[in-house]
């Protein structure tokens, strides 16, 4: 059965996972000594800039330099001066790391420039031109004939399922970019070594990506390349591939110019420049019958990838996978591509594919439930999958399920079905003139959203990525942890020792975690994917246990008793655990058949809201969200991560909205790319849900993405129980409430009158939006 997770109140020092330890770095950033990466102070480092395209698609001719401007007291990098390969590698190598030829998109880095002062540098690009031939560009993906992946998944007889069905309901959604908006830009130092070795040191959450894309530009080897993590400020995805760019040009730069080199984005350059969320139109055709069973989804996904793959195939990958929703149904088809256009490349953020399609999938369930006459939150009972169901992939769900606790958690504790008959009487008050009310003009509503998330890397991935994290006994009998895992505000450097302790029998303190080096940690996998604590735990946990074992069978007592003279006497040892799998896992990369991901967390978001009917605006008043993410190790910070994604999602919803014109992000500065300031926060309660996931060693599953997928449809739901109309394009800005209130007749008017059912037609075999 599975319990609330209830914080302790107050952090203190121990041995057991499970308690609200202190954050190991938060004194540092409380006090200010934190050091970030423009913190660093590296003697003698030049200033290093970006030359950038100013087109979305053009064919690059020449890069020309005013001869009225001192070159001499620069150096300048173009794509001819890359000693290796001039490719970011990653999952394709199509994205160079300076354009050769062809510009494909607005703000391509075209040439690097370095100087002794940063008002030399900048100086220097007011002095360079580039010559080019424009070209069309594509900016629409459903005019894309370039696709960089494409899925489809299939379960059952979609035909025989809309056969019997007695209601079909289609809905097309779109969702848009959204910036990752880290409290620190992107930076990078490079400093050069003996034997044409490069070390950087820079924000960034996954060092040997940026490592194997150093080695390759740059052509280095193992030993020349060193990857240093700086203290990070956040990430949210935008700093898992984004800095191999980054510590390209930076490396590029300073053997250039033989010294260091400082490459530091302000605000604007990493807004124009950086990876966003990848945007997306989902189709949704369901068909469900007179007492409410779900017989029949078809849906197909189209995503933005932009100039180049980047991570687009996974993000695609997952989405697709998550896009039938936490429910049971017989008969899917899933159809999905991910197509090139001349956008900005997309790439990671948090939730990875997953916010997109699943808050179509729930926007899509909302208006069954109204068109079928039944409480949102009872269809989701009756669909919502348990122990022993089969997913869309052939996958069964033996272990950890949990989606029925979130939402009776979340629904009681937000009165969910008093909350819809206090709206309903309010709307019925406005109709009649009544006193009363919301007051007139600002109606309330109440939304509800179930989610779930898969666990770490899709399919065979973890076992492609052969991830591997150690804990070592110095000789002076200190225990150090070795993990390739980041610190990026999250919580890795404190959870992580937790566990690490626990197992050992020792206190929390004891446990050092050892500086995030490439040359000194092994490669732990990147810091994605909601898979830190679950897999990079579950193998510190398991080295914890052999050396246990080792050093008790050495001494014959316990660790804690032990370690220290074993050290002295026997030397330092270290264990490294290499991921080998789990357990009955399956999965076929060719037919997209099997266990997509080991474990799945699970949440359901109860969201209230107030929408000012006379101008659009809508202010998110409270979020319950219960969330599972199995063993939880440290209640405060896994509350933490709820109230921060929460967050994330209600600006998503709301008022993130990402202008683009010709390919140009148009607000690409904090005065006109609005995201929720504390003044926007709601009431938020996190409630914590256990439901270990027991083929890891701690239970532990993954929570960082988790709220991501949740709180925006629930934010909608609410608008549409405030306003009676649906919004289905991300964000749900006044503009578009107050279009969509216009179409259906006065603001006032529309909110007052009872829901109309959504589209739909007697059930017919027909593809999407036929």
């Amino acid at each position: 059965m599975a319990t609330i997770a209830r914080p302790s109140q107050a952090p203190a020092p121990g041995f057991a996972a499970g308690r609200s330890l202190l954050r190991r770095e938060g004194p540092e950033k409380l006090t200010g000594l934190a050091r970030y990466t423009d913190d660093l102070v590296v003697p003698g480092a030049w200033y290093g800039v970006t030359i950038r395209s100013t087109e979305a698609h053009a064919r690059l001719l020449g890069i020309e330099r005013d001869p009225a401007f001192d070159w001499s007291q620069v150096v300048v990098v173009t794509a001819a001066d890359i000693p290796g390969d001039n490719v970011v590698s990653l999952m394709s190598d199509d994205q160079p790391a300076l354009v050769a030829d062809e510009i494909r998109h607005v703000a391509e880095p075209v040439a690097l420039v370095a100087a002794a002062d940063a008002e030399t540098a900048r100086a220097a690009l007011e002095h360079v031109r580039l010559r080019t031939e424009p070209l069309p560009p594509v900016v629409d993906p459903l005019e894309s004939v370039r696709a960089f992946a494409r899925y489809e998944i299939a379960k059952g007889d979609v035909a025989a399922g809309f056969a019997a069905a007695d209601l079909v309901v289609e809905g097309t959604y779109r969702v848009g970019h959204q910036e990752q908006l880290y409290i620190e830009n992107q930076a990078m130092i490079a400093i050069p070594r003996g034997g044409g070795g490069i070390t950087v040191q820079g924000s960034l959450q996954c060092p040997y990506y940026v490592h194997t894309a150093l080695k390759r530009a740059l052509a280095l080897d193992d030993a020349q390349a060193v990857v240093v993590q700086a203290e990070t400020g956040g990430g949210f995805g935008g700093k898992e591939e984004y800095p191999s760019m980054l510590a390209i040009h930076a490396a590029l730069l300073a053997r250039a110019a033989g010294r260091p080199v400082r490459m530091i984005y302000d605000r604007h350059e990493d807004l124009v420049a950086t990876t966003k969320r990848h945007p997306a139109i989902v189709t949704h055709r369901t068909g469900v019958t007179r007492d409410g069973r779900l017989v029949a989804q078809d849906i197909e996904v189209v995503m933005d990838a932009g100039a180049y793959c980047t991570l687009s195939p996974v993000v695609l990958s997952r989405g697709t996978i998550h896009a039938a929703g936490p429910y049971v149904c017989p008969n899917v088809r899933i159809r999905s591509r991910t197509m090139a256009t001349n956008m900005l490349p997309s790439g990671a953020m948090r939730g990875f594919g997953a916010p997109q399609t699943e808050f179509a999938a729930e926007m899509q369930v909302n208006r069954i439930a109204e068109a079928l006459g039944i409480s949102p939150a009872e269809l989701r009972r009756r669909w919502a999958y348990r122990v022993g169901d089969v997913t869309a992939t052939g996958q069964v769900l033996r272990d950890s399920v949990a989606a029925l606790e979130v939402l009776e958690r979340a629904t009681e504790a937000a009165e969910f079905e008093r909350g819809r008959a206090r709206t309903a009487a309010a709307r019925w008050a406005r109709l009649e003139g009544a006193a009363g009310g919301d007051g007139g003009h600002v109606a309330s509503g109440i939304g509800l959203a179930l989610a779930w998330h898969g666990a770490g890397f899709t399919g065979g991935g973890e076992l492609r990525l052969a991830s591997v994290a150690g804990v070592e006994l110095t000789s002076e009998g200190r225990i150090r942890m070795l993990t390739g895992s980041t610190e990026i505000g999250q919580g890795a450097n404190t959870v992580l020792p937790q566990l690490v302790a626990e197992t050992l029998g020792v206190p929390y303190e004891a446990v050092e975690v050892a500086p995030l080096d490439t040359s000194l940690v092994p490669n732990s996998g990147p810091t994605v994917a909601s898979r830190t604590t679950m897999v990079v735990g579950g193998l510190l946990v398991r080295a914890a246990e052999r050396l246990r074992d080792e050093v008790e069978a050495q001494a014959g007592r316990p660790f804690a008793e032990a370690y220290e003279d074993v050290a002295r006497a026997c030397g330092p040892v270290r264990i490294d655990e290499q991921f080998g799998g789990y357990p009955g896992i399956e999965w076929d990369d060719t037919t997209y058949r099997g266990d997509a991901y080991p474990a799945y967390s699970w949440a359901c978001a109860v969201a209230e809201v107030e929408v000012d009917l006379d101008t659009g605006e809508t202010a998110v008043r409270s979020v319950v969200s219960a969330d599972d993410p199995g063993r939880v190790v440290n209640p405060v910070l896994a509350t933490g991560q709820i109230e921060g994604g929460t967050l994330q999602a209600v600006g998503y919803a709301t008022i993130e909205e990402a202008k683009v014109e010709n390919g140009r992000h148009l607000n690409d500065r904090l005065a006109t790319y609005l995201i929720p300031t504390a003044m926007d926060a709601p009431r938020i309660e996190a409630i914590l849900v256990e439901e270990p996931f027991s083929g890891a060693p701690h239970g532990a599953k993954g929570l960082g993405e988790l709220p991501m997928d949740v709180v925006a449809p629930a934010v909608v739901a609410a608008i549409h129980d405030a306003t009676g109309v649906w919004i289905a394009d991300l964000p749900a800005t006044p503009e578009k409430i107050l279009a969509a209130l216009r179409a259906a007749g006065s603001g006032a008017k529309a909110a007052a009158e009872p829901a109309a059912e959504p589209a739909a037609e007697p059930a017919a075999d027909a593809p999407p939006g036929a």
